[in-house]
């Protein structure tokens, strides 16, 4: 079908709009890695504004030789790996069971579910809360301490709906428990859900920084973002310039060594995503149509 004059001129519009969005959004990723591949002098003097300048690694290799950016590391994997299977497990049951309307008390349960989207109990009470738990500098409190996303879970909830209940009531009939109905039909139905909701609970766990930083006090026990503010805020001038005459001779500065740190934090997450974007589109839109 041939588009109309009106037609071609709102998609040409919107490509244009779309496309300048796309620049701006990827503009401050694509400095961050020309300035970490640049001279130190030449990201000081404000010489780096698209293409790198004077193209070395030695900011990658400054940022791989820290003492305690592989332990950061693995402990960002742990909390992200560890910490979504968590996650996706209660958030997965605490769904499937608020979809059934046979639940006794539903409407009330999905109403405290909410009510936690909007109200908090504080920082103060909250730290309180963890310390008074046992969980104040574990490994447990970044996993077990937000376990659940209250918007993620009437997420799900609302995708679970979505699946017709002859499909349960044939299952039902064949003898299938709760359990084995909820592995063998809503997850395998639900993947394009499950793959956007896990994704928002792993991005989370890799850049959440806040809790991690005020929880976790043992420098063994931190993970890459905790270690990366410590680096950006707590650099202060008497060791840039003990560090001054090396960096330079170098070719490197505190700023490359920053955002070689950045780059090197965000590149698992990189790589992820593109593997589970099929799916998010559709999971977002099927949640969001259905809430």
């Amino acid at each position: 079908m041939k588009s109309s004059k009106g037609e071609r001129i709102f998609n040409t519009i919107n490509i244009l709009v779309l496309s300048l969005i796309s620049l701006i959004a990827l503009y401050p990723f694509v400095y961050v890695l020309s300035a970490s591949l640049s001279q130190g002098n030449a990201v000081s003097a404000g010489q780096v504004v698209l293409f790198p300048k004077g193209i070395h690694f030695n900011s990658f290799k400054k940022v791989l030789t820290f003492p305690n950016l592989w332990i950061a590391y693995a402990n960002t994997i742990y909390y992200t790996v560890v910490g979504t299977a968590t996650c996706m497990f209660f958030s997965i049951t605490g769904a499937y069971a608020l979809s059934k309307k046979r639940l006794v008390g539903r409407k009330f349960f999905t109403i405290l579910v909410t009510l936690t989207m909007w109200f908090k109990a504080g920082t103060i009470p909250e730290f309180l809360n963890f310390r008074s738990l046992g969980l104040y500098n574990t490994r447990a409190v970044p996993i077990i301490g937000f376990a659940i996303v209250a918007f993620n879970v009437i997420l799900l909830k609302t995708y679970f709906e979505s699946i017709p209940d002859s499909l349960e009531e044939s299952a039902q009939i064949d003898g299938g428990s709760d359990f084995r109905i909820l592995w063998s039909i809503y997850l395998p139905l639900a993947k394009p859900g499950i793959a956007t909701v896990s994704l928002f609970y792993a991005v989370s766990k890799w850049n959440g920084y806040f809790w991690s930083m005020i929880l976790l006090k043992d420098e063994n026990k931190i993970p890459l973002q905790v270690l990366l503010r410590k680096m950006i805020v707590e650099m202060n001038a008497v060791e840039e310039f003990n560090n001054a005459v090396e960096m330079t001779s170098q070719g490197y500065s505190v700023e490359t060594v920053v955002y070689a740190t950045i780059i090197v934090s965000i590149i698992p997450i990189i790589l992820v995503y593109p593997s589970i974007q099929k799916y998010f589109a559709k999971g977002a839109m099927i949640g969001a149509v259905k809430g």
